[in-house]
């Protein structure tokens, strides 16, 4: 889909055919992967009732974020509340041990929340968090000890006054500072007609003084088209991240998913169909991002209702002349996700939150995907339950949300993959409209071993958003792109899993955002690390 400042040429059709997932005899029957088990934990026990309220005013959002705010190694929980407030979570877990979270006061209990990202604004090493409102965004800086405070006068950020269920955010190289991109939905006091009128969405980016302490005025991205999910990626490895958005509505007036250029020091300015970017319009609610077949550029899954994709770049100029190209293989893939797999409703599914996790270790991302109806839509379907496809060994993904026991029937909205409880599974977490959120402990007893990385990077961008993590595996690399944005309404910012199968010892490096490559080092599985530029490797106890 798109013109590029080119690295090589591949084509990804033949990467297919070559790729270890897919090598092998053809006859031969493919392995079927581990079954993931998931043991919910019960809101009496896990101490989680958040419900995610509210009229048709609250149809989006319902995102989670997850966060280390008291830096004891343990990943916290915002879930946002709709028409009601918002419960911030300090995780009680213990290692190893059952999923346990206690609500307490943080500053983060707002009314009117449609979701939140974690992100350190002002390099100092404690969280901050944006939290995206039906109204004014509000950006809370980080006390330490999971206290919070106000920052929208302080730091010059305009929260405006649209619904807003869409960040991403970047650091542009020279800046200390990040940029940050707002997804704005509907503004409530603009015409509604025909149904709703969608508004811009905003980029924030940080004052030109040195040293940055603040944001500039917004900067509107025209034109927008509703936008439910946003992700800054270097999709094509040149060192500058674009930013993506999936967009849900306003076809009437042109609206479809776009692609923007944000380079340093320019204005923003919009992928076009001559570089490549072909016309795609669906309903667009979330989007996750994976190399999923080891050539070193992400796929994206976008989810939508009852049309997800997933996209793969197919061909890329080894001189940045000329399109590039994407195509969509959610069918080969077994990804498509369209309509429910159990629970007798054959409608077609409504699809948002969606993230790519390796929930059985065996060093194969899967993917989940929030389902719920926007409310009760006829045409859409009222049982649908949330998808757990996970991946086999010929790159092909199997539904397993049954037999792992996330099969949830509740009108699903924001999810997070996370390992709550340190044990090197990734456990799971979602909100729902108008009942309890729900959180399941990863129990596989099969399970293979896992390396968990965090970054500590220099200067302002201290979590390292924008690097890559490389872990060797099975005669391949898996890589991770580091972002903040992309779900739907929320993500998760701290550990970083992978899976490693058999392996024992693991090596890997870390890529920083200037494009530094660490060199490779070498490890024990099963271990927390903390990695620094230049530096070996800690392990976290």
């Amino acid at each position: 889909m798109l013109a590029v400042n080119g690295i090589r040429l591949c084509v990804l059709s033949s990467l297919l055919l070559l790729s270890p997932l897919a090598a092998g005899a053809e006859d031969a029957p493919t392995p079927r992967p581990v079954t993931p088990i998931f043991q919910e934990e019960q809101a009496a026990e896990s101490g989680v009732d958040a419900v995610y309220n509210g009229d048709w005013e609250f149809m989006v959002g319902g995102g989670v974020s997850t966060f280390d705010c008291d830096d004891d190694g343990f990943p916290d929980m915002l879930l946002p509340g709709g028409s009601g407030k918002s419960v911030f979570y300090h995780n009680e877990s213990k290692k190893g041990g059952p999923i346990r979270f206690k609500a307490m006061t943080s500053g983060l209990e707002v009314d009117k929340l449609l979701g939140s990202y974690a992100i350190d604004i002002d390099g100092d090493g404690i969280k901050d968090i944006i939290l995206l409102r039906l109204g004014e965004n509000i950006v809370m800086r980080g006390k330490g000890k999971c206290q919070f405070e106000r920052a929208n006068e302080t730091w010059n950020f305009d929260g405006g006054k649209a619904w807003s269920a869409a960040m991403a955010a970047t650091w542009e190289r020279g800046n200390t500072w990040p940029t940050i991109a707002i997804g704005n939905y509907i503004d409530p006091e603009a015409d509604m007609e025909p149904w709703g009128s969608c508004t811009d969405n905003w980029l924030h980016r940080p004052e030109t003084a040195t040293p940055q302490r603040k944001f500039a005025n917004p900067l509107p991205l025209k034109p927008s088209y509703c936008a439910l999910s946003m992700l800054f990626t270097d999709w094509n490895r040149s060192g500058i991240p674009s930013l993506r958005v999936s967009n849900d509505r306003e076809y009437y007036k042109g609206g479809r998913e776009q692609m923007w250029h944000v380079d340093p020091g320019k204005a923003p300015v919009l992928y076009s169909e001559e570089e490549g970017w072909k016309y795609l319009r669906i309903w667009g609610m979330g989007i996750a991002s994976y190399d999923l077949d080891f050539d070193g550029y992400p796929e994206y899954f976008l989810t939508s209702m009852a049309d997800n994709k997933l996209q793969t770049l197919v061909t890329l100029p080894k001189d940045g002349k000329g399109p590039a190209a994407y195509k969509d293989i959610a069918f080969a893939k077994g990804v498509t996700a369209h309509r429910p797999y159990t629970g007798g409703d054959w409608h077609p599914s409504t699809a948002w939150h969606t993230d790519f996790q390796d929930v059985n270790n065996d060093g194969l991302v899967d993917l989940f995907i929030a389902k719920g109806n926007v409310a009760e839509m006829p045409d859409f379907a009222k049982l649908d339950p949330n998808d757990l496809l996970v991946q086999n060994a010929k790159g092909n993904f199997i539904e397993m949300g049954l037999e792992a026991g996330v099969a949830s029937m509740n009108v699903s909205r924001g999810a997070a993959l996370v390992d709550f409880n340190l044990d090197g599974l990734v456990d799971l977490v979602v909100t729902n409209r108008w009942k309890p959120a729900q959180v399941w402990r990863n129990v596989t007893s099969d399970a293979g071993h896992f390396i968990e990385i965090g970054l500590k990077s220099e200067g302002g961008n201290r979590d390292g958003i924008g690097a890559w993590i490389e872990v060797k595996h099975d005669g391949h690399v898996l890589r991770r792109e580091i972002t903040i944005g992309g779900g739907h309404a929320g993500g998760s910012l701290g550990w970083h899993h992978f899976g490693v199968g058999k392996d024992t010892e693991v090596e890997f490096r870390v890529i920083w955002p200037n494009g530094e490559a660490d060199d490779w080092q070498t490890v024990a599985a099963n271990g927390f690390y903390w990695v620094s530029p230049r530096k070996t490797a800690v392990k976290w106890e």
